[in-house]
């Protein structure tokens, strides 16, 4: 029953069990599978929740619940079954990696030695243990291919929120944003004096078609400027 009608499926999204998206979230394959996920709750989710607040903590752990399960629908075999409880729990890691990449976690002793790790590089422990295991592993039944999806998750929500190094997307828009800006604080004159004279110089050099799309689009913006001040 559990298998059939609480675990996540691709027989199951095709016969409309819209419930196990909510059910296949809470599911452990295991007792194993049960205490890693809430050893790690414990360890990183009080950090986290206070420094996110409890809001954005839930937020957090439900998108990396269903970032994996939808992971697995597209990435496993159609006959595989998912127990997806540990799609948040992976969301919670990387983004506690993001926000406190260098920390080092609480120290692991492996036989007498103790092994300090730091959260940025057991986020990518994480990351490769999902790819590899997303590889090998394509049993029936499964836990591990939640993780990759919510890895993504929490990438993604701490980014959004703010958190970690500015993605190439991020650096895009704040550039964009910062030339906006500049625009705004120019006068007439130097609109013409710094972007528009020597955009005009070089067409009249090479043609329309010399300006790259950069150029273009700066014309375009210190025009507008020009006509909405006048």
């Amino acid at each position: 029953m559990v298998r059939d009608y609480l675990a996540i499926s691709d027989q199951g999204v095709r016969d409309a069990y819209a419930w196990q998206f909510v059910t296949a979230s809470i599911l452990h394959i295991g007792p194993w599978h049960l205490l890693a996920n809430l050893v790690v709750l414990c360890l990183l989710g009080r950090d986290l929740e206070s420094i996110l607040g409890r809001r954005h903590f839930l937020y957090l752990y439900v998108s990396g619940a269903i970032a994996g399960e939808l992971g697995h629908l597209f990435l496993m075999p159609s006959q595989s079954v998912l127990f997806a409880a540990s799609g948040g729990v992976a969301a919670l890691v990387v983004a506690y990696a993001a926000i406190l990449p260098e920390l080092e976690l609480t120290p692991i002793r492996l036989f007498i030695l103790p092994i300090r790790i730091k959260a940025k590089h057991a986020a990518n422990i994480a990351f490769v243990v999902a790819l590899v295991l997303l590889c090998i592993d394509r049993a029936p039944m499964v836990a591990h291919s939640a993780w990759l999806g919510g890895c993504a998750a929490g990438w993604v929500y701490a980014h959004l929120l703010g958190f970690g190094q500015p993605s190439a997307l991020q650096r895009l828009l704040q550039e964009r944003r910062e030339q906006a800006h500049r625009y705004e604080r120019m006068t007439i004159e130097e609109l013409m004096r710094e972007e528009i004279d020597p955009l005009l110089e070089k067409i009249s050099k090479r043609g329309l078609g010399s300006l790259s799309r950069r150029e273009r689009r700066s014309l375009a913006r210190a025009r507008e400027q020009i006509v909405a001040r006048e």
